[in-house]
């Protein structure tokens, strides 16, 4: 068996949610089939709503994308990766 890709790894159920309001961090466990469209910041009370386009706050402001997005999402660099950044200075190659 081959081994699994970043997005198949068992630990790809945690994310770290990061309010865009204050930078408070809180780590969660993700519902592996329902997304979370109402989330409340612990840190100042702020509720946070998907951007436009996004199906849920972990995508909008998760380190993970949601596990149902996470097979779509599968070919895409993750953001902060030598990957991500080599196709960011190489224009989307």
């Amino acid at each position: 068996m081959a081994d699994p890709t970043p997005f198949e790894a068992e630990d790809m159920v945690n994310s770290i949610i990061t309010c865009p309001h204050c930078g408070h961090q809180r780590a969660e466990t993700m519902p592996a089939y329902s997304c979370v469209i109402v989330y409340g910041c612990a840190g100042c009370g702020a509720t946070l709503h998907p951007a436009e386009g996004d199906c849920c706050v972990y995508c909008t402001y998760g380190s993970v994308p949601c596990p149902a997005m996470q097979p779509i999402r599968q070919s895409e660099p993750l953001p902060g990766t030598v990957r991500a950044q080599h196709t960011a200075t190489e224009g989307g190659k």
